[in-house]
């Protein structure tokens, strides 16, 4: 029993540790979403002019949202990183096109296979 117990503890440890590197990914990206969030609307706000009193109404030029734009896409590239695992889809796709070249490979060799016969 002590044997298995022992084999364990460092498969336990590992789980736990990769555990915590996920939680540490998760945080960093709400920190991450936060800081996006607050940082973009004071430059909205102050490039429409709501610190100095002359406050912008209508549409504002793109030029107020290049910042968050392109921040919004590195952003988006971090939530795909960090929830990767969620996108179930992409990997079922990479599972299934993999058996399918395995199974063309398959097919291809035992073709030349029964070519040489």
């Amino acid at each position: 029993m002590e044997i298995i117990q022992n084999k364990m503890k460092p498969f336990n440890e590992d789980k736990y540790e990769r555990a915590q590197k996920k939680v540490k990914e998760i945080k960093g990206f709400y920190t991450h979403l936060t800081v996006y969030i607050l940082i973009n609307t004071f430059l909205i706000l102050a490039h429409m002019g709501a610190f100095s009193g002359n406050f912008m109404t209508g549409l504002p030029a793109w030029g107020y949202f290049t910042t968050p734009f392109f921040w919004g896409i590195g952003l988006a590239f971090h939530a795909l990183y960090v929830f990767k695992d969620k996108f179930g889809m992409l990997k079922d796709w990479e599972e299934r096109k993999i058996k399918e070249f395995m199974e063309k490979e398959e097919k291809e060799f035992k073709n030349n296979f029964d070519k040489d016969f």
